[in-house]
């Protein structure tokens, strides 16, 4: 593997040698819990009834990929979600989601240049669509958590594309945005910060690690250890 070199103080490249082009791109492709916003949204609902460190603690082992399969790990986190409220979840977005620094002003640039932007999350489409409504992001993909009578049932909704958005289904979903663009993967980047972010980034054209576990900065062309989303843009012709 290419050494990896500092090139500023929390900025890591990797396999890849600036500038950045933009024009060369025609999609980006995000991770959304950790990378677009600031929280795991799965360990906050948790803690609504009581559960986040128990959560949080199987996340950040799947995140980690000490746990491989992430459909089983997310199956196991979203029982113990079982009596959650609607109203609960509503105030973790109010309360507790926020967009990651530079988010906003990395998506407005890549629009700018022309690209079209794909949010894909092992999380969920309650938080994931309004993200989408936030940054004008172009396609999606996520998971479906059951509600009954506006409580949280501790299963899922299988989806017309499968049952869970785990690391094969994102490099699935960008692959086939990019087939739905007339473009190949090699004109897109992959952003992320887990293991699950891992599949779609191997294809992608530039994959960038954010605030990201060992495992990923490791396997990334271009790893943001420190700053917002936007320090890509330092890269930038």
């Amino acid at each position: 593997m290419t050494p990896s070199k500092e090139i500023s103080p929390g900025l890591v490249i990797q396999g890849f040698t600036p500038p950045l082009s933009l024009s060369d791109f025609k999609l980006i492709a995000f991770d959304m819990d950790s990378t677009l916003i600031n929280i795991e949204c799965v360990d906050e609902i948790a803690d609504a009834v009581g559960l986040k460190a128990e959560v949080a603690a199987i996340t950040e082992a799947t995140m980690r990929g000490e746990i491989t399969n992430f459909k089983e790990s997310l199956r196991r986190r979203v029982a113990l979600l079982k009596g959650v409220t609607v109203d609960d979840m509503e105030r973790v977005y109010t309360e507790r989601l926020r967009l990651n620094p530079g988010a906003a002003e990395l998506v407005a640039a890549c629009k700018a240049a022309g690209m079209k932007v794909l949010l894909v999350s092992g999380g969920f489409t309650f938080f994931a669509d309004r993200v989408q409504g936030l940054l004008g992001i172009d396609f999606t993909r996520s998971n479906v958590l059951d509600v009954k009578d506006g409580v949280l049932t501790g299963a899922m909704v299988d989806q017309p594309w499968g049952d869970i958005c785990d690391g094969a289904e994102k490099r699935k979903m960008m692959l086939e945005t990019c087939a739905k663009l007339g473009i190949s993967p090699k004109q897109a980047i992959a952003m992320g910060d887990g293991a699950n972010d891992l599949p779609m980034m191997g294809v992608a054209g530039l994959s960038v690690a954010y605030h990201a576990k060992p495992k990923v900065r490791e396997q990334a062309m271009v790893a943001i250890n420190s700053g917002g989303l936007d320090r890509l843009l330092e890269l930038r012709v």
